[in-house]
């Protein structure tokens, strides 16, 4: 017979909530931050002040970046099914793959799973020319916007640095970034998903949870974004101008 179910993140008496242990009325609400409590359900503990900048900071970094693919699906989703806004906000999560977000994931595998001694530019060196051999793109790295450097990146260094992060992940991070931009000839620094793949990797998160950072702050993003299109609608907008721009290119004979 197998043992009894059991989960250390929540339950509740009849008159208390617990949540890893803390009673959520007198010792969470009011009191700490939703940065923090994700930090707690995470780690099992509350964070010092020093892991409360950089994981608040990380994913403040995360709840917003424009009308992305994610934010128009959610746009979309709304505008058919108004009644459900949870269905919006689920869309846009869905849209959080290898391109949006889930690279968080794979750069932090890459510098989790590096060797953790040794010479790291020879590291990001073989790194480089492993993705570079299988004509791959570098998790973490360029931005076709933020150029010659992610002003998010610089700022999350820069506080990593400040509260005792800047460590050898970082350093494989920007290593990983150098050894790019001389074999490919172009600059090709580190972007925000890449410092938050480096920092969570120095808070030790493992790197199969990093893509859930992004989860997390794209919903807050996401929400409003609903909200925007309850008063300021375009998702309706940019139905109707697709379905005639690619019924057009239909009519023409293009391809």
């Amino acid at each position: 017979m197998s043992g009894k179910l059991k989960s250390r993140l929540g339950r509740s008496t009849t008159d208390s909530i617990f949540v890893r242990g803390h009673d959520l009325t007198n010792d969470l609400i009011g009191k700490v931050s939703l940065g923090d409590v994700a930090f707690l359900e995470l780690k099992g503990r509350l964070p010092s002040q020093q892991e409360s900048v950089m994981f608040n900071a990380l994913v403040v970094t995360l709840v917003e970046h424009g009308i992305t693919p994610s934010a128009i699906a959610a746009r979309l989703t709304y505008f058919g099914a108004p009644e459900a806004l949870q269905a919006a906000v689920a869309a846009g999560l869905l849209g959080m793959g290898d391109r949006f977000g889930g690279s968080i994931e794979q750069a932090a595998r890459i510098l989790q799973e590096a060797p953790s001694t040794g010479d790291q530019r020879a590291a990001a060196r073989e790194i480089v020319a492993r993705y570079r051999a299988r004509k791959e793109i570098i998790p973490g790295l360029g931005h076709p916007v933020h150029k010659p450097a992610d002003p998010r990146t610089t700022r999350l260094f820069a506080l990593a640095a400040e509260n005792g992060f800047a460590g050898r992940h970082i350093t494989l991070m920007e290593l990983i970034a150098e050894e790019a931009g001389a074999a490919y000839g172009r600059a090709l620094p580190v972007n925000a998903t890449g410092a938050i793949a480096a920092i969570a990797s120095e808070m030790d998160l493992p790197w199969r949870i990093t893509r859930g950072l992004a989860v997390m702050a794209r919903a807050i993003g996401l929400v409003a974004h609903v909200q925007e299109e309850m008063g300021e609608p375009m998702a309706a907008e940019i139905w109707s101008r697709a379905d005639q721009e690619a019924s057009a290119d239909s009519a023409s004979g293009r391809d």
